[in-house]
């Protein structure tokens, strides 16, 4: 069920939208980052990098849905906060896993704003960090399913609309444990290197439609799910970032943001690495 806030005004009506804007007014050598007039589907957008990720896209005037699949209680927190700045979405509950599901939710973003532009999977789970011994098949099917089978129902879905208007953007979120080669972490390596070849693959063949299809690599950037984490660890992995600071959520949005706007629209099967120097694209 989708929970809609519209503000009078798209948010930006300010002089930050005007630069946003600039490029809209037909000069070639101009440059746009604005995302007005635009609809976004980023999942998993309750909390961490999904929620930062879908702020900024509402930052740059996209209305933007907003994704959960189980702690509604948070989800509708964080939705409050966003209507609360004066973005315009909506929120909608769904397994992103599920075919049935997928369907209903890209049908409640067109009822609730418009056929969907963009589009971001970035739904995950639990990732935990086993040898292969330790993993059972119905864990790699999990991670396939997060990885693969949700980015592929996602982008059907949302396919007919951007081949009509010859304009789309599909902007997988990858990581650097599989750039890296991080052990012991096979599943989670694996169902992303699918998602990978998946992009590269799909870049190629919705090329001609006007529809990019790009990655972000973000390097560990800890959110709420790390709470736990033990401070060694954190402390080990920081001393390896050449930039010397933490990355964090916005980090990620800006590059998000670049890819989703026209500034981009001749880039397309690209893999941007968000980790401050740690580690490198492919």
């Amino acid at each position: 069920m989708g929970a809609t806030f519209a503000s009078p005004t798209l948010v930006g009506a300010s002089s930050k939208a005007s630069l946003l804007e600039a490029g809209t007014s037909g000069d070639p050598d101009s440059v746009s980052f604005s995302l007005h007039h635009r609809v976004v589907l980023v999942t998993g957008s309750s909390t961490g990098l999904g929620k930062a990720m879908a702020f900024a896209l509402a930052e740059a005037g996209a209305r933007v849905a907003l994704n959960y699949a189980h702690n509604q209680s948070r989800a509708e927190h964080t939705f409050a906060e966003f209507a609360a700045r004066g973005y315009t979405g909506t929120l909608v509950r769904a397994d992103v896993t599920d075919e049935d599901d997928v369907n209903r939710l890209v049908q409640q973003v067109k009822a609730d704003l418009g056929p969907i532009d963009i589009l971001v999977p970035n739904a995950t789970c639990d990732q935990p960090q086993r040898r292969i011994e330790q993993y059972g098949w119905a864990f790699y099917q999990q991670m396939l399913d997060f990885f693969v089978k949700s980015p592929y129902l996602l982008t059907r879905a949302c396919l007919p609309h951007m081949k009509e208007q010859r304009w789309g953007r599909i902007i997988n979120i990858i990581t650097e444990v599989f750039t890296l080669g991080v052990a012991p972490f096979t599943a989670y390596a694996a169902a992303k290197g699918g998602q990978v070849g998946f992009s590269r693959s799909l870049a190629t063949e919705l090329a001609p439609f006007g529809i990019t299809v790009n990655m972000i690599s973000p390097g560990w950037i800890p959110v709420e799910r790390h709470e736990k984490d033990s401070q060694a660890m954190k402390d080990a992995y920081m001393s390896t970032i050449p930039a010397g600071r933490w990355g964090v959520p916005e980090d990620v949005a800006g590059a998000l943001v670049y890819y989703a706007s026209d500034a981009a629209s001749f880039v397309t099967g690209q893999f941007l690495t968000v980790s401050g120097g740690r580690s490198f694209g492919i």
